[in-house]
């Protein structure tokens, strides 16, 4: 029973992962670190597409990672809890140790940045 637990465990604390390893995603998670913006205003900054941004919002509300509020007829998205932003944070600081051995790593790279050599 423990083992199951630990396993259900992992695989949620992977799928949390997942919600920050897509780039889009994750330009758009570090747009909001400044805070509330519209879909608008995100695209301006991120130079995304509104149906991207949209997808990629939905996602990261879907999986509680961004809230919303209704303001007028415009919806202002922020990050969903300020651990968030410190998990943004921590990374960069990991990343300014480690850079070179995650940006040399051949099993990271992603299937999109994939050549056909």
């Amino acid at each position: 029973m423990f083992l199951s637990a630990e396993k259900t465990n992992l695989n949620v604390k992977a799928r949390l992962f997942r919600g920050f390893s897509d780039p889009t995603r994750l330009r758009i998670l570090e747009t909001l670190r400044s805070g509330e913006l519209t879909v608008g205003a995100i695209v301006e900054q991120t130079g995304f597409s509104q149906s991207n941004v949209s997808n990629h919002l939905a996602c990261l509300r879907d999986c509680g990672l961004v809230a919303t509020e209704q303001r007028g007829k415009f919806v202002e998205y922020r990050l969903s809890d300020p651990r968030v932003g410190e998990l943004l944070n921590l990374a960069e600081t990991l990343l300014a140790d480690v850079a070179r051995g995650v940006y040399e790593c051949t099993r990271y790279i992603p299937t999109t940045e994939k050549t056909n050599d």
